[in-house]
């Protein structure tokens, strides 16, 4: 009885973890964060309304829809219902990026959100034939940016990395290959395109 306690309370932290570390709801404190150091309070307010509303609103909305009208899961089990969602998340966050950058939001801000776009395509590529761990790849581009803005304290941001890692293990969503290789992934893509992007925007 207590074993089986043990393996309920598991499932509901693995649920819980899970629930709250999907990529566009880990955006929203992620922007803030970076906005008001860069901008302050006042000046951050409007910009962090956009990365809200095309990093994390409309995604989840569109998923909402999308999901009901497929009959899925919302962690969206079935790798074959994940393409759609995924266009239009890569839309929002393309979208996002062009209303930044035409209003000369800081280069950090502009530059990540080109990169969730631009990392979610990948993503939608290679889901195509292989379900890589869209969480993981969504807690290691953001633990890149942090690093970037705040140095080593930035990594502090990563220890969910591992956390996530086994929520999607421990509630059979993904294999251990998969939430690796999204965190390897989300790392090395988040810091190549940072490189590239910033001194353009």
């Amino acid at each position: 009885m207590d074993t089986q306690q043990e393996i309920k309370s598991e499932k509901k932290i693995a649920r819980l973890i899970s629930n709250i570390t999907q990529p566009p709801l880990v955006s929203i404190p992620i922007f803030a964060i970076i906005n008001y150091v860069l901008l302050g309070f006042n000046n951050s307010l409007i910009i962090t309304m956009i990365c809200w509303i095309f990093g994390a609103f409309l995604p989840i909305a569109t998923s909402l829809i999308l999901i009901r009208k497929m009959h899925t899961d919302m962690d969206m089990t079935d790798r074959t219902k994940r393409t759609l969602p995924l266009f239009f998340a890569v839309c929002s966050y393309l979208i996002g990026f062009l209303v930044l950058l035409s209003m000369g939001a800081p280069a950090l801000t502009t530059a990540l959100m080109l990169i969730y776009s631009s990392n979610t395509l990948i993503i939608l590529f290679i889901n195509l034939s292989w379900k890589i761990s869209i969480h993981t790849m969504g807690v290691a581009g953001p633990t890149v940016a942090l690093t970037y803005l705040f140095g080593l304290p930035g990594l502090l941001f990563g220890l969910l990395i591992p956390l996530v890692m086994w929520s999607r293990v421990e509630l059979k969503k993904h294999t251990i290959s998969q939430v690796l290789a999204g965190g390897i992934v989300g790392i090395i893509l988040t810091y190549i395109q940072l490189y590239f992007i910033l001194p353009l925007v």
